[in-house]
């Protein structure tokens, strides 16, 4: 049963990845509370604070801020309260040392700590951390981890991890389309009223909390493509890569009467929240940081150039979040599990059900939507150049929105029960296609376009 929460999917947090940034800075925060219960004995032989990781974290965690973000939560610090410049300065220097509180005692971090391994580990997911205590040679306590896409993490013996809502009664409960449906129909109740209804029950916040808490995100996705579309210059890292946001926006401006202007803006409003994100900006998971610019970009498409009201994003925002969770729950959004059609394929999808629905059409054109959102990017692999979230990732949420807005408009031009191919269907034929790719091309640099860094 579905029990995730719309502010679960959505998290606000710096960029550039959530696998990756936010997720291991939540698993350092849990790590050193839990620490903080053990016996004093314990805490006393111990003297040192190690952090190893596995899988896709080690491979892509130096581009990807990893190390950053594992000081940062040891630190205290937590996603949705993080500037963003204070965590990029964090182990500019190697030889930087920070106070780790545990208790009544204090364990000195750095770069030292954090240990990249590149042996085989065996785990159940890609991406794996383990922190210890230790005295000398000799572990103390540990806890291992699993960051399993979007920001959401897992702990080793925790099989409900950070969501821990397993035993939460919905009013609608669902795990696949097909159960949301007989939903909708046997209760006679709209999408959004069935998503609302859960959503209360699951965090037990008011209508209003809720749609309050839906503006704020909407209007940290609208200030990252603002940002965005200001900000000139060059990102961060070895790729030396320009920002294009502005200059496309420009030239949508100028060609204002052009058919092509519709599609520069939209173009130019996802690169610019994926900019963002890729300089370590504030952004919202969508479902992830490296997804982070085709809801963004859509919304605020639907925003200023659709002229939807706050109702209307309000109620599209759910309707994304509905296909969010079923790619969640029956496959994966993480790229080091499902590669990029984890996360900008499901993105797609989300951005496909968000217009759908703010268009006013029913759950059978949502579906459609989503499913050929999904569909058309089976098997995209993830292996940005260098480790880093900026090539192809960028323009990849560009294209990704281009594709939702084509979905949209290929399952609400013609009837939706025409579709062969259902959403549950494809989501389960994107969880297989995920298993049989292989390794190299799940955000771990070792294939594909990552191998062309060297022209970079």
């Amino acid at each position: 049963m579905i029990t995730t929460s719309v502010f679960d999917l959505f998290k606000i947090g710096p960029g550039p990845s959530s696998s990756h940034t936010i997720g291991p800075m939540k698993a350092a925060y849990d790590f050193v509370q839990r620490m903080a219960s053990l016996l004093p004995d314990q805490l006393e032989a111990a003297d040192a604070l190690h952090i190893h990781l596995y899988g896709s974290l080690s491979a892509t965690g130096k581009g990807h801020g990893t190390d950053r973000a594992i000081v940062a939560g040891l630190l205290g610090w937590q996603p949705d309260t993080t500037d963003p410049d204070a965590l990029l300065n964090l182990l500019r220097d190697p030889a930087d040392t920070y106070p780790v509180v545990i208790g009544p005692k204090t364990f000195p971090v750095n770069a030292a700590s954090l240990h990249f391994e590149r042996v085989r580990y065996d785990s159940p997911y890609a991406n794996t951390m383990v922190l210890r205590l230790s005295s000398g040679t000799h572990p103390i306590a540990e806890e291992e981890y699993y960051s399993i896409g979007g920001g959401f993490i897992l702990r080793k013996g925790d099989p409900n991890g950070d969501e821990g809502r397993a035993a939460t009664v919905v009013p609608y409960p669902y795990t696949t389309m097909k159960e949301l449906k007989a939903n909708l129909s046997g209760a006679g109740q709209s999408l959004t009223e069935v998503l609302m209804a859960n959503e209360m029950a699951i965090t037990g916040q008011s209508r209003r909390d809720i749609n309050q808490r839906l503006d704020q995100l909407l209007d940290v996705m609208h200030k990252a493509v603002r940002r965005g579309l200001r900000q000139k210059g060059t990102l961060p890292g070895n790729i030396k890569l320009r920002r294009k946001a502005p200059m496309l926006y420009q030239q949508a401006r100028s060609l204002a009467q052009s058919a092509d202007s519709f599609l520069i803006f939209l173009n130019a409003y996802c690169l610019a929240a994926s900019e963002e994100n890729a300089a370590g900006g504030i952004v919202v998971t969508a479902p992830t940081s490296g997804a982070s610019g085709v809801i963004p970009g859509l919304t605020y498409l639907a925003k200023h150039h659709f002229h939807y009201d706050r109702a209307t994003l309000r109620e599209g925002m759910l309707a994304a979040a509905a296909i969010g969770f079923l790619v969640k729950h029956n496959a994966s959004i993480s790229g080091a599990e499902m590669g990029c059609m984890g996360e900008i394929g499901t993105a797609s999808a989300m951005g496909a059900a968000f217009l759908t629905h703010c268009a006013g059409h029913g759950i059978d054109a949502i579906e459609a939507a989503a499913e050929i959102g999904i569909e058309h990017h089976l098997g995209m692999t993830c292996d940005p150049i260098g480790g880093y979230v900026q090539i192809p990732c960028i323009e990849r949420n560009a294209m990704g929105a281009v594709k939702a807005y084509n979905a949209f408009l290929l399952a609400s031009s013609g009837s939706p029960g025409m579709q062969k191919i259902s959403l549950d269907a494809v989501i389960k034929v994107m969880k297989a296609t995920g298993r049989d790719m292989s390794t190299k091309y799940k955000e771990t640099s070792e294939a594909g376009l990552a191998l062309s860094a060297t022209e970079c």
